[in-house]
């Protein structure tokens, strides 16, 4: 009685901010609506799927997403490099510009 009691308060629940949305209404990828009676797929504490497809799908997102973020940080650190590079440096005791190589 207790475990259903405690299912039924999980279900209820409504996200912050988000009144009348109940959390786990329907799949966050296919926007499928879940069932109270099948199985949910969570990922990431509180996103729920409708199937082991669909989550691993958002996992396969989130990961593209992530490698994508982590070439542009790459390509940016590798301009302001070259950009540091590039920049002619200023002497302290004349203000005169020396070169660089």
């Amino acid at each position: 009685m207790a475990r259903s009691l405690a299912c039924a308060f999980f279900f209820d629940a409504e996200p912050v901010g988000e009144t009348g949305r109940h959390a786990l209404d329907a799949c966050a990828l296919c926007t499928k609506p879940l069932r109270r009676d099948s199985d949910i797929f969570m990922y990431r504490g509180d996103t729920p799927f409708c199937s082991e497809e669909c989550r691993y799908e958002q996992m396969h997102l989130d990961a593209a997403c992530a490698r994508q973020a982590a070439s542009a940080r790459r390509k940016q650190q590798q301009q302001a490099q070259q950009r540091s590079r590039h920049e002619t440096p200023v002497s302290r005791k004349s203000g005169v510009s020396v070169a660089s190589c």
